[in-house]
């Protein structure tokens, strides 16, 4: 939800830091693989060390050029395909590492309850697949807008739960991690509600390519397009 309606109050920092750097000639590609890398090597490193606040404090800061690469793209007369492609790759990517370092300190650090451990892998497959569903709905022609949880929802409730148990706050992480399970399996359910009731939900697709209704219906088109040109002559 705050990815929809969060932007624009955003925009006042992000929008001077995404002129800054495109004047010193990064492209917003470069910004988003450092992005990614340096979120990553934070959430395996420190939160694996029980150094919380500074990992969600950091995890933070660098989870915020996910904003200012696609503010740089626009700046430059629009993003690509590629770009787009490789930023949610990036932001899956670092999701996972994450969650993946929060289920580890969980396991690890904390010698957390299996029910808990069990909560932030649910969290993980369920982050994932939201994502999916919204790429892969919109890959067949649906309007795929919104969802209870998504990016920021997920990392706001994810860094703020790790800097609360950080501060010494008890059972902190583990409220976030079952807010983020009920409200990423609810996220699943309503986003595939919403393609099943797109206007374009019904409209048939073709056969993968290399499956034998895809050879067949290459053959019909193949065959049409001669009839027509026979038609012609």
């Amino acid at each position: 939800m705050l990815s929809v309606h969060g932007r624009k109050p955003a925009a006042v920092v992000v929008e001077p830091v995404a002129k800054a750097l495109l004047k010193t000639g990064i492209t917003p590609n470069v910004v988003t693989v450092i992005g990614a890398a340096l979120t990553v090597v934070i959430a395996v490193v420190l939160i694996p060390m029980d150094y919380l606040v500074w990992a969600a404090a950091l995890t933070a800061i660098f989870a915020a050029l996910d904003m200012v690469d696609g503010t740089m793209a626009r700046m430059r007369g629009g993003g690509t395909a590629f770009g787009a492609t490789l930023d949610a790759t990036c932001d899956r990517i670092t999701d996972g590492a994450l969650f993946a370092a929060i289920t580890f300190w969980l396991v690890y650090i904390d010698e957390a309850h299996p029910l808990t451990v069990a909560v932030s892998l649910v969290v993980i497959v369920t982050s994932q697949i939201i994502s999916y569903v919204k790429a892969r709905g919109e890959a067949g022609g649906l309007k795929m807008v919104g969802g209870l949880i998504e990016r920021p929802e997920r990392l706001i409730l994810g860094l703020g739960g790790l800097a609360l148990e950080g501060f010494g706050v008890p059972y902190a992480i583990e409220v976030a991690l079952w807010l983020l399970a009920v409200g990423s399996v609810f996220t699943v359910i309503q986003r595939l509600v919403i393609a099943s009731r797109d206007p374009q939900a019904q409209v048939p697709v073709s056969a993968p390519a290399g499956s034998k209704e895809a050879e067949q219906e290459a053959e019909q088109a193949a065959n049409q397009e001669l009839h027509r040109e026979a038609e012609k002559d």
